[in-house]
């Protein structure tokens, strides 16, 4: 009796160990994932309003105080800015030349990109926005071109060894923030990078390939596609040059459109670098936009279209039915192994990630005679279900996929696989 004691207090002692191990484990899962999405991580897009930005323009210059050096240096910028938004948009000829009330009516905004002021002197870099609407007249605008489907951009940044995108706050991520979209014809489709942006887009995002997975992820955030702009900076020592390789990806085949380098002095000159590099990118954009090559890529329809012709020459290649059995449709009358010809089985596989569902329902489409595969419980992570529709009965579908180099165990009307 006190041997059936010592027993049972040991079970329940171990049955506790057990339930607290579970929840330490769903404790430590559960700290992961709050890690992964906590903090202030987000960068907001700046408004994309269409108007026409010009920066960089420098300027010197003097005046009777302090304020009114700083005034004569906004109005030369002005001037500055009105030429070389003229010369940007390739035009031909010089700026016409408006007066500064002219001018002055069609500027929006004036940011300081840096600034001296001195009692009589004013140095300073600056930008100038001009309102899309007054200014259009004077530049010979006619209507705006032919903009592409919503792409999703993800800011890939490779610097250090490590690989980023929303996982902690980039200057790369920064950048695209701060690229005004409104005049380009790419209709970004931007996240701010905070809540559960790190969880659903980082950089083995790029790598996937399954069709299902980007289609989730492009409906979370109203996109047709994927742009995939990358960033890798290589600093030549500690407050030295740093060297920028960017390259213009596209699509869930992370397809190569172009690349360039550039070079920043120093770190203070690194934001003016990551500026220009998203211009350019946005250029290489514009040009396959153009050429036909940002065309969302149609397997990422969520219901795609099967070609009769396709359907037809499988059918062909089906050996002839077995004797009571009708597999192109229509009554059922044969039974083996405890399931109808025909009718449902339930398949069990592991699927560990998405590719690992694709791969089973590739393999079990593969197999001939099979009508439908739907996978009707999906654990990523853990063992998914699929039910499947066979011309057959349940051991002749556990043989073929054995001859694929599958281990199936076989129970009453279901299947369980794994390689």
């Amino acid at each position: 009796m006190a041997l059936s004691r010592l027993l049972s207090q040991n079970s329940r002692n171990h049955r506790l160990a057990l339930a607290g191990a579970g929840l330490l484990v769903l404790g430590i899962g559960g700290a992961v994932v709050w890690a992964q999405i906590e903090g202030d991580r987000g960068i907001a897009p700046v408004a994309s309003t269409g108007d026409f930005e010009v920066t960089g323009i420098d300027v010197e210059v003097t005046g009777r105080t302090a304020e009114e050096a700083r005034a004569n240096g906004w109005h030369t910028a002005t001037r500055l800015a009105w030429q070389k938004l003229w010369a940007q948009r390739d035009l031909g000829g010089g700026a016409p030349a408006l007066d500064d009330g002219t001018l002055s009516g069609m500027v929006s905004a004036i940011s300081v990109e840096h600034e001296e002021i001195g009692p009589h002197r004013y140095i300073a870099r600056l930008g100038v926005v001009f309102e899309r609407a007054r200014a259009a007249g004077y530049l010979g605008l006619q209507g705006g071109g032919t903009r592409s489907a919503p792409l999703l951009v993800i800011p890939l940044l490779y610097q250090g060894g490590v690989a980023s995108v929303f996982e902690t706050r980039t200057p790369w991520q920064k950048a695209w923030a701060d690229f005004h979209t409104g005049e380009s014809v790419i209709d970004y489709v931007r996240p701010n990078g905070g809540g559960a942006d790190g969880l659903l887009i980082d950089a083995g995002q790029v790598g996937r390939r399954s069709r299902n997975w980007w289609r989730t992820i492009l409906d979370q955030y109203g996109a047709e596609d994927v742009v995939i702009p990358i960033a890798r900076l290589e600093r030549q020592w500690p407050g030295g040059p740093i060297k920028g390789t960017f390259t213009a990806r596209h699509g869930p085949d992370n397809l190569f459109l172009g690349s360039f380098e550039l070079t920043a002095d120093n770190e203070d000159k690194l934001p003016a670098m990551l500026g220009e590099a998203t211009k350019r990118l946005d250029a290489i954009y514009a040009q396959a936009l153009a050429a036909g090559q940002l065309s969302p890529d149609a397997s990422l329809n969520s219901t795609p279209q099967i070609d009769p012709k396709l359907i037809a020459a499988i059918l062909d290649k089906l050996p002839p039915p077995q004797a009571g059995v009708h597999v192109a449709g229509g009554p059922v009358t044969a039974a083996a192994g405890g399931v109808a010809a025909g009718a449902a089985i339930q398949v069990q596989f592991a699927s560990p990630d998405a590719g690992a569902v694709d791969a089973a329902q590739a393999a079990l489409r593969a197999v001939p005679g099979v009508q439908g595969v739907v996978t009707s419980s999906l654990a990523l992570g853990g063992v998914s279900v699929m039910r499947v529709t066979y011309g057959g009965d349940i051991e002749a579908l556990a043989s073929a996929l054995r001859a694929q180099g599958w281990k199936v165990t076989q129970g009453p009307g279901a299947l369980s696989i794994r390689r």
